[in-house]
This record gives C-alpha cells, sequence and structure tokens, in this order.
C-alpha cells in the first residue's frame, strides 16, 4: 500500500500537496520515499531535500512497466511510508492509435505488447493500476463551487479499475467557499482528505523550464517549514497514514541484463567525475546507481566552483541543468574550460546530456543575446530561444557510438529552449516522435568518437549495456597515461 497523489489537470498544486505532505511526515520523523511519475528531473529534486533520500522516477517510456514495478518494489519497502507524485492530470498519458508497427522494437527494449492497446499509456493512472495503488485527486477549487462534485464524480467512475480513495481541495478562498463545496460533495460520499487555503506566503519560483532548482533557493527551509506547518492542520491524517504506509513487495535485486552486465564488468575501479551543481543537476538516481553498481566510483565536481578536473578520473558525465542561467561564471572559470577541453581531445570518455552538450560547445548565446564561450569541443553555439522543444523521442543509432551500437533504438526525452547554430555531419541519432511515426530529425554529437553529446535525455532503466560499454571505454583509458 501506498498513495499517488494525482491532478485533474495540470496546475492544480500536485506539487505543493505532495511537498506539504512529505514535509509533514518528516517532521514527524516518518522515513518516507517518494517518486515521480514521468521524466522530470526538478520535482524530484524538491521530494529528496525534503526527505533526505533520493526521489525515483516511473517511466515506463524510459524503461518498462516491469522496472516500474521493480523499481518501486524495491524503494519502497526501505521507508515505512510511499508516496507517489503524479504527473499532468490523471489519465493524461501517451496514445499509441497511429503507431503499430513498433512491437517488436518495443520487445526489444523490455516494453511489453500492451503498450500500443493503451491510450493512456505512462498516464498517473497507468502508473495506479501497474502498481495496484490507490489515489488522491488533487483539485484546484478557486473558480469551482457546485461543479467540484461533477468533477470529482466523472474522475471517480471514468475506469473503474482506478480507486479514488479521496480528494485534496485546494485554493479554498473562505469558509463559505469551502462549506458550498462540501455540500457539492456530500451525495458522493467521496472522502475529503486535505482542505489547502489559498497561500500567498508559500511561493517556488519558476523560470523557463519549470521551477527554480532546490540548490538556488536561499529560503527553501523557510518555505519547507511552512508547508509542514500547513500540513500538520489540512489533512486528515487519520485516514491518510493507513493509506501512505508501505509494505514488502516481491522484488529482483537486480534485472537479469543488469546481473549479466555486472558479472562481466571489470574488476578494476573506474573513476568517474560526475559535474554536479547549480548549472547541471539534471541526472536520474538510477543511472548513478548503475555506474556504482558496476562497480564506478563517482567523484562530484562543479564546473562553476573548481580550479580544475577532479584528479585520477576516467570519463566525465555532464547531466542537464541550466548552464544558460550561469553562463558568465562558466565562461570565466577559463582553467576548467581548458581541462575539460584537454582531457576530451586526449581521449577521455564523456557524456554530455542537454546542458552539458551546451557546455562542449563554442559558445551559449543567452536570453539577452550576449554569448558566452564554453568548452569548444563541438563545432557549434547553443542559442536559447522562446521555443520549447518537448517530448519523448524514439532514437536509432546511426552509428556505433560511445554508448550503443549502430541500430540499435533507445527512448528518451527532450526538454529545452536552446538550438545549435550547426547541425553535426555525423549525427548519433535519427529521432522521431515517441507516439506516432513523425521524424524529428538527426541529432547529436559523437566527434571526437569518446565523446557521446546529445539532447536527448536517457534512462539507463534496466538495461546494464550502455553504463557498461561507458566504463570499458573509461577502463581503456585507465590503462593509458591519459588519465588526470
Amino acid at each position: 500500500m501506498s498513495l499517488v497523489i494525482a491532478g485533474e489537470r495540470s496546475g492544480v498544486g500536485k506539487t505543493t500537496v505532495t511537498l506539504t505532505l512529505l514535509a509533514s511526515l518528516r517532521r514527524r520523523d516518518r522515513l518516507v520515499q517518494s517518486f515521480k511519475v514521468g521524466p522530470d528531473y526538478i520535482d524530484p529534486m524538491f521530494h529528496q531535500h525534503v526527505t533526505g533520500r533520493a526521489c525515483r522516477n516511473l517511466d515506463p517510456v524510459l524503461t518498462s512497466e516491469a522496472y516500474v514495478q521493480q523499481c518501486f518494489a524495491l524503494h519502497s519497502q526501505l521507508s515505512e511510508y510511499a508516496l507517489v507524485e503524479g504527473v499532468m492530470g490523471l489519465f493524461d498519458g501517451i496514445g499509441h492509435g497511429a503507431w503499430g508497427t513498433c512491437t517488436e522494437r518495443s520487445r526489444s527494449m523490455g516494453h511489453g505488447q500492451d503498450k500500443q492497446k493503451l491510450t493512456d499509456f505512462a498516464s498517473t493512472a497507468h502508473i495506479a493500476r501497474l502498481l495496484a495503488l490507490p489515489v488522491v485527486l488533487v483539485i484546484d477549487c478557486s473558480r469551482l463551487s457546485g461543479s467540484v462534485a461533477a468533477i470529482a464524480h466523472g474522475y471517480c467512475s471514468f475506469d473503474p479499475r482506478i480507486k479514488i480513495a479521496g480528494v485534496v481541495l485546494n485554493r479554498v478562498g473562505s469558509d463559505r467557499h469551502l462549506s458550498l463545496l462540501k455540500d457539492s460533495l456530500e451525495p458522493l460520499q467521496l472522502p475529503i482528505l486535505g482542505v489547502l487555503r489559498r497561500q500567498d506566503n508559500i511561493t517556488i519560483p519558476d523560470r523557463h523550464l519549470g521551477l527554480v532548482p532546490t540548490a538556488e533557493l536561499p529560503e527553501l527551509n523557510a518555505i519547507i517549514d511552512r508547508l509542514a506547518d500547513l500540513g500538520d492542520t489540512c489533512f486528515d491524517w487519520q485516514r491518510l497514514l493507513p493509506l501512505l504506509k508501505s509494505e514488502p513487495l516481491p522484488y529482483s535485486p537486480l534485472s537479469p541484463t543488469l546481473r549479466e552486465a555486472k558479472a562481466t564488468s571489470p574488476s578494476s575501479s573506474v573513476r568517474i567525475a560526475v559535474a554536479r551543481d547549480r548549472a547541471f543537476n539534471f541526472y536520474y538516481q538510477d543511472n548513478l546507481d548503475l555506474l556504482q553498481q558496476l562497480g564506478a566510483e563517482l567523484v562530484f565536481w562543479s564546473p562553476l566552483e573548481d580550479a580544475g578536473i577532479p584528479k585520477d578520473v576516467q570519463g566525465m558525465y555532464f547531466g542537464g541543468g541550466f548552464p544558460e542561467v550561469f553562463a558568465q561564471q562558466l565562461a570565466e572559470n577559463n582553467s576548467v574550460r581548458d581541462a575539460v577541453k584537454t582531457a576530451i581531445l586526449n581521449g577521455m570518455p564523456t557524456i554530455a546530456e542537454c546542458g552539458g552538450l551546451m557546455y562542449l560547445s563554442e559558445q551559449i548565446i543567452d536570453f539577452e543575446s550576449k554569448s558566452w564561450s564554453m568548452v569548444g569541443v563541438l563545432p557549434t553555439s547553443a542559442v536559447m530561444g522562446g521555443r520549447l522543444t518537448l517530448g519523448y523521442r524514439r532514437a536509432v543509432a546511426l552509428q556505433d557510438n560511445l554508448l550503443v551500437k549502430a541500430n540499435t533504438t533507445v527512448y528518451g526525452h527532450e526538454f529545452h529552449r536552446s538550438h545549435l547554430t550547426l547541425t553535426p555531419t555525423e549525427p548519433l541519432f535519427e529521432t522521431s516522435r515517441y507516439d506516432c511515426e513523425e521524424n524529428m530529425g538527426c541529432e547529436g554529437w559523437g566527434l571526437p568518437a569518446n565523446v557521446h553529446a546529445s539532447y536527448v535525455h536517457l534512462h539507463w532503466g534496466e538495461s546494464g549495456e550502455i553504463p557498461q560499454q561507458f566504463l570499458k571505454e573509461c577502463l581503456k583509458v585507465a590503462y593509458s597515461t591519459t588519465s588526470i
């Protein structure tokens, strides 16, 4: 047993409700594990800040249905309580009606055939069904009174496989407003598990890719304290605590693929420099775990603050983030930029996703059209703009590269407001939309051959081949003179 926090649509306050629950549980010294449906990086940062435990993404597009179940079973049993934050509206997912030719490819990546039949695949409802969890529906009541009952009734009856345990009424304006809402819901006999009044003193700032990450919010602890205060009084804890209680579930510690990869992994230790600071912080914890499970030592460092790359490393990993926000500081750290460039040109295996790709380019041109020099390994510049590139991708490797072999299909996610001034002459991938055959073009840089630079974020999931291939290349550096 655990609980899913879902919204009737985007923007109703799922994250606020989730953080309020988590903050109040932690104030009670409860050990709680959180999960996030979908590919998002930023909401999990807030979860982790509150709980002290890495939030886990549950995304059957990037991984598989089986992996979602395995991940939840493994991590929920390590805590007293477990909570899953949904994505968008409860039933908003990825339809498959237009794409009926990919069954064989999906199966080869660990995706089941039933995926083709689900119009709400990867939705919050899909995850709730996979995990057999009850749902609490968050409703934005700021412009509702009697209509709240129609909304709640519709969500309760739309899919009988989904158990709606109750509702949380958010942005309630007054006692009179609350009375109207309760009167409307009473015939449904649907429990009201929480009431959150309009909060003017609890605001988490956002910008062009969503919420501002936790590392940039010095006032965050004060906000979390206010959320905990709110949570102590706004929820029906007698009803909620039994729903949140985490019970042990059967799980396999390692997937068969990962067990095989681990069995064939080199015994020699490989040290990987992982860039993690305010500019680079988009990482799936499962990816980092896989590297460690395969024998790697992760060395975290800051391209913003440090004077150089960590010593004695054989590989580098630059995740996504907001290098455009810190472009001036990155540009002014000449010693690090030079060291990164020298290491790559000397053959250092390097993964650079999205923000990492931008950092390896010649320049970042920010929203104010100011140019900032970057590492300069890739002969292109990243230009910030208003257009958002967003969505799941099916990517087929066009050549053998640092992470995958030619013709391998991987599934990833793009989320950025930059574009490159030049496209690669020998791209890594041909990409298409995940839910149909619409071609999205070729992308990704694999020159030098020891670089994997792409806008597509990958969750390595239950597949050990990608990190294993990366570590094999890093091991070659360990036996050479190019280790830094």
